[in-house]
């Protein structure tokens, strides 16, 4: 792969203008434009630094192990510092309010919802009715904060997680947006942008069954399994829409369960969610999604920590 191809997958993976990216690398914007231009060529370091951003951005990288068990460390301690993290949501309205607005806005941004922070808090908390934005997206927004609130419920009552709870969340995401909301895909489906293959729907239940039976077994790593079931989750791709959404409020319930934070993606690191998962899912290596799950509970805590 030339110096130009690399650069140019790590603008489209991460977003990344390119004067950030220049800033990035330590370099000016004149260099960077003549690198992509071809017009001249980086020295070594330059070239180890433009290296290194793109493992990040494909996730070609790997997570040494003393990093994970250094967050580990930094996650226990939070659990022992917030225990029994479901309550104390439940017990307090601020709390609950901005984990409502903070993982309703930043799930559905990550799947092209055009909704800004603000404007999902006026639909959420304000019944607002922006005229120009969509009836779905309005839709979207009120029905991922109405599954939190089913979600934080449900494991209020200590209820296991099955298949029945899996359908409910997707009932109420795609409710009076799809016919097919809370029912299992009856067709082949793509997921767009990767090469993953997804489940042939006649064995979906029968995955999800398997899928709930894992989800539901003892783990001593569970910032793992939360991973590990994700990216299955994902491959299977059970519904005909709405799977990333839903499989997110999967990855809250395993976390609460734990009593861990919920799983806070931010919107602005999609690209690296989206390309960590796909190397879990296409290269059996969950180093890097298992590192993203535990800096993605991490923001958890800090919105639970009112920080």
């Amino acid at each position: 792969m030339t110096v130009k191809q690399k650069l140019e997958l790590i603008q489209k993976l991460s977003g990344l203008t390119q004067a950030q990216m220049a800033a990035r690398l330590g370099v000016t914007f004149a260099a960077l434009n003549r690198w992509m231009n071809e017009k001249a060529a980086p020295r070594k370091r330059a070239h180890e630094r433009i290296d290194t951003l793109y493992r990040e951005y494909s996730g070609e990288k790997q997570i040494p192990a003393n990093v994970l068990e250094a967050k580990m460390e930094v996650l226990e301690n939070k659990r022992r510092e917030h225990r029994n993290i479901l309550k104390t949501i439940l017990e307090n309205p601020d709390i609950r309010d901005q984990l409502y607005l903070s993982l309703t806005y930043n799930s559905n941004r990550i799947e092209g919802s055009t909704l800004s922070e603000d404007d999902t808090a006026a639909i959420l908390f304000e019944n607002a009715a922006l005229p120009n934005k969509s009836l779905v997206e309005h839709l979207e927004a009120k029905n991922h904060k109405a599954a939190l609130e089913y979600l934080f419920s449900f494991l209020a009552e200590r209820k296991s997680i099955d298949e029945k709870f899996i359908l409910k969340l997707h009932g109420i995401l795609m409710n009076a947006i799809r016919p097919d909301a809370g029912v299992y895909r009856a067709h082949g489906v793509r997921i767009m942008g990767t090469h993953v293959p997804t489940a042939n729907h006649i064995m979906i239940p029968a995955l999800m069954r398997k899928l709930v039976r894992d989800i539901n077994r003892k783990t001593e790593d569970d910032i793992a399994h939360i991973a590990r079931v994700h990216s299955r989750f994902e491959m299977i791709h059970p519904f005909g829409d709405g799977n990333g959404r839903t499989g997110r409020l999967l990855m809250h319930a395993m976390a609460l369960r734990a009593d861990r934070a919920p799983v806070v993606i931010l919107q602005e690191k999609r690209r690296l969610y989206s390309a960590y998962l796909n190397k879990a899912q296409m290269k059996n290596d969950l180093s890097l999604l298992e590192d993203f799950v535990c800096d993605a509970v991490l923001e958890g805590y800090r919105i639970v920590g009112r920080e």
